[in-house]
């Protein structure tokens, strides 16, 4: 079969199962309900002024980088920016890469050694999946979700002399809106592992909106020395783009040697560095903090309205009991209608179906921002409301139509 006939097979099958993907542009004058700019930073004057500032007086540099950093596109400016954040984020050092999945993948593609294991929370993110794919590690196993006992479980099977058992999870998990049970994982790991286990935390959806000025969930819980390696991103919280792995001098320095999503790329450019200190001078002076609390106020006002949700069964929070993260998972059987019944009413959510989330765990999500308006969250909450309440209507006209035609 010629190569055309057997993509358009694919494709063809996948749209039959109805998981094709197609890019889609932002609808206009609709509430964003969607993104992850949790900060509202993409549309904030001052981050703003702080970026154009920074690129008219930072000095002559270039545009573009030039090259990968192992050749030509490392620069003082680069390794000072790398110090300072991995300084703010109470770390030894760190590791800027073009964005959250190159390091992720990087990172757990060489660090890992023959014999070693990769224990990891079920619904970590793909770029640790590519990244273990890779990886020369002979075990990697999951556990279930921020279930801590089944971890334990999974460290005592995997655990042999000699063996390191990275733990890869997650800060704020992005699909299910619900923060990693972090300090007790930590402990589980130190107690079971007696030296050799080594926490990895993915702080892509947390930085910015945990801890003290927007440092994430491993500074406020106060573990950033008792974690082995921590991923932040610049391109949600912080209106930018790229990453850095928080670590060790050593790891920083094999992760150069090894990992070829840094070594085989070209370097991020001047005003992509430029844009992520300007968010980074922010979070120092304490400007964002303000952001975080009215997200936070924003998020208790959702959970508020929400709590009229009927207890049907059509509709329901997916983690009820986590009323602190800017991430709300509505499950539902007809997610895209829901989503587009939102749509329709101007605010912007997403449809998340099976293969993204398993089967009878489609959802909308809800993701909360600095700059929603308190208006725009309780239109959006009637809007979630009244189509509940349509569906229950229809539903009940549906089983009265099945009970007279019995009779």
């Amino acid at each position: 079969m010629p190569l055309s006939d057997q993509l358009q097979t694919a494709l063809t099958r996948r749209r039959q199962l109805s998981f094709f993907r197609t890019l889609t542009l932002p609808r206009p004058n609709t509430a964003d309900f969607s993104s992850n700019d949790f900060l509202s930073l993409s549309t904030n004057a001052e981050l703003r002024t702080e970026f154009l500032s920074e690129l008219q007086f930072a000095g002559d540099f270039p545009l573009g980088s030039g090259g990968s950093r192992l050749l030509d596109g490392n620069t003082p400016y680069t390794e000072s920016l790398e110090s300072r954040i991995a300084t703010f984020l109470g770390a030894p050092c760190g590791l800027l890469f073009n964005s959250g999945f190159d390091a992720n993948s990087g990172f757990f593609s060489c660090i890992p050694q023959p014999g070693d294991a990769v224990v990891y929370d079920e619904l970590i993110h793909a770029s640790v999946h590519e990244g273990m794919r890779l990886s020369r590690a002979a075990e990697k196993v999951k556990f279930l979700h921020n279930d801590v006992e089944d971890l334990c479980r999974v460290l005592q099977r995997v655990k042999q002399p000699g063996r390191n058992i990275f733990v890869a999870v997650e800060g704020l998990y992005s699909m299910d809106g619900d923060t990693a049970p972090l300090r007790k994982i930590v402990e589980a790991v130190e107690n079971i592992c007696q030296g050799t286990g080594h926490v990895v935390v993915d702080e892509a959806h947390s930085t910015g909106c945990f801890g003290p000025n927007g440092r994430g969930l491993t500074v406020s819980l106060g573990l950033e020395k008792r974690v082995f390696a921590r991923l932040h991103t610049f391109g949600k919280s912080l209106a930018s783009n790229g990453a850095i792995i928080l670590c060790d001098p050593l790891v920083r320095e094999y992760l150069i040697n090894y990992a070829r999503t840094l070594i085989f790329t070209t370097a991020l450019g001047f005003p992509a560095l430029a844009s992520v200190k300007a968010a980074f001078a922010m979070l120092e002076r304490g400007d964002t903090v303000p952001l975080q609390e009215k997200l936070h106020d924003n998020i208790t006002c959702l959970h508020d309205g929400l709590k009229s949700l009927p207890s049907s069964g059509r509709l329901s929070i997916l983690n009820p009991k986590q009323r602190d993260t800017p991430i709300v998972a509505l499950l539902t059987d007809k997610p895209r209608d829901l989503a587009k019944w939102l749509q329709d009413g101007g605010y912007m959510v997403r449809p998340i179906v099976h293969p993204t989330v398993p089967k009878g765990k489609e959802r909308v999500r809800v993701c909360l921002h600095s700059g929603n308006t308190i208006s725009e969250i309780r239109g959006l909450v009637s809007r979630i409301l009244t189509w509940v309440d349509v569906e229950l209507r229809t539903e009940q006209v549906s089983e009265q139509s099945i009970f007279k035609s019995k009779l």
